[in-house]
């Protein structure tokens, strides 16, 4: 067994990796600001210019990080922005895919969010694809980030029931919804250290 002990009055020093989409990490520096997380926000990475002027207002770095066809070079650059600096990374919609050299060398936990319908939909559109098949059941799965894509240890996860009426935009609205709530939770037991680790699951005090 590996233990340790923290200092409950320091914060975790997190950065958050987002693209375009921008719910997941609006709400993170909203309850960041009001205190909700204890947890200090130091950066905002992004393979996107977009987001900038919505993450300015907060008065917290904003870094663009494009990923061409290099991507190890793109790595670099954040391994570069993070090593030494930070305690937790969380991917609020980042849709890139981590390398495991990166996850080796970043060395600190790497949370993910992502939606999780029953049954399962892959690929581009799930949610057209979902309305398609007639779910009842959408929702959220936030897990730490591990070599093996979207398989890591899950620390929340939560869904909401839909019926034939919702559109398209309706479900995505409310997929939304869900991944900001389980994302939250999910930092937020983490940075109070109320999440133990256990092979590929999790234990949550």
């Amino acid at each position: 067994m590996q233990w340790k002990l923290t200092d409950a009055s320091k914060r975790k020093r997190v950065a958050i990796f987002a693209s375009k989409t921008d719910h997941c990490l609006l709400d993170l520096l909203w309850r960041h600001r009001r205190g909700e997380i204890p947890m200090d926000v130091v950066m905002v990475i992004s393979n996107h210019p977009d987001l900038a002027d919505q993450v300015r207002p907060f008065d917290i770095p904003y870094f663009y990080v494009p990923v061409t066809g290099d991507k190890k070079e793109a790595e670099r650059k954040h391994l570069e922005l993070l090593n030494g600096n930070v305690d937790l990374v969380v991917l609020a919609r980042y849709m890139q895919i981590i390398s495991a050299e990166f996850l080796d060398e970043v060395d600190v936990p790497v949370i993910n969010i992502h939606h999780s319908f029953l049954p399962a939909f892959i690929g581009a559109g799930p949610y057209q694809k979902a309305k398609d098949r007639g779910v009842k059941l959408i929702g959220a799965t936030a897990h730490y980030v591990t070599k093996d894509l979207d398989e890591g240890p899950i620390i929340e996860q939560d869904v909401i029931r839909v019926t034939h009426r919702e559109s398209t935009p309706q479900l995505m609205r409310f997929g939304a919804d869900v991944e900001r709530s389980v994302l939250s939770r999910a930092v937020a037991w983490h940075c109070e250290d109320k999440v133990m680790r256990d092979g590929n699951t999790t234990i949550v005090f």
